[in-house]
């Protein structure tokens, strides 16, 4: 994974098509050195190319270093897999990532309250994400 920094969002952004994905996993870590770090893994799409062929699906992983706040709160009756809409954003120096955004206006933007309000947010100082490429068999 590579580091995303704030001025690098909106190019990582319209790379791929987080909105329609799945979730794959999510996980919660404590090292003593960094903090608290979530890591989030789903599959989503890459944006179209060529307008002729379809877009490619990839796993993607998201992973916040230095967390500071987060939420995760799945109702059991409820179940959640597939993505409706998700908000990437920087504010207050920090990188806010939400797999469950409520619908804005036209031309608003997110602001923090937005991701608070959210069953599933994480907020950290630091952002990485990338293609995780699948494990080759061993031969």
């Amino acid at each position: 994974m590579n580091r995303i920094y704030p001025n690098d969002l909106p190019q990582f952004l319209r790379r791929y098509r987080i909105p329609g994905g799945r979730w794959r996993a999510v996980r919660i870590a404590h090292p003593a050195e960094k903090g608290v770090v979530v890591e989030f893994r789903l599959s989503v799409r890459e944006t179209i190319a060529d307008l002729g062929a379809e877009p490619k699906t990839v796993r993607l992983g998201l992973r916040l270093v230095g967390v500071e706040e987060y939420r995760f709160q799945m109702r059991p009756n409820q179940p959640k897999i597939r993505i409706t809409d998700a908000r990437i954003s920087y504010l207050n120096n920090l990188f806010f990532v939400n797999l469950d955004a409520w619908a804005l206006d036209a031309g608003e933007q997110p602001k923090i309250y937005d991701f608070r309000a959210s069953e599933v947010y994480a907020a950290g100082r630091e952002l990485w994400g990338g293609v995780i490429e699948p494990m080759q068999p061993k031969s």
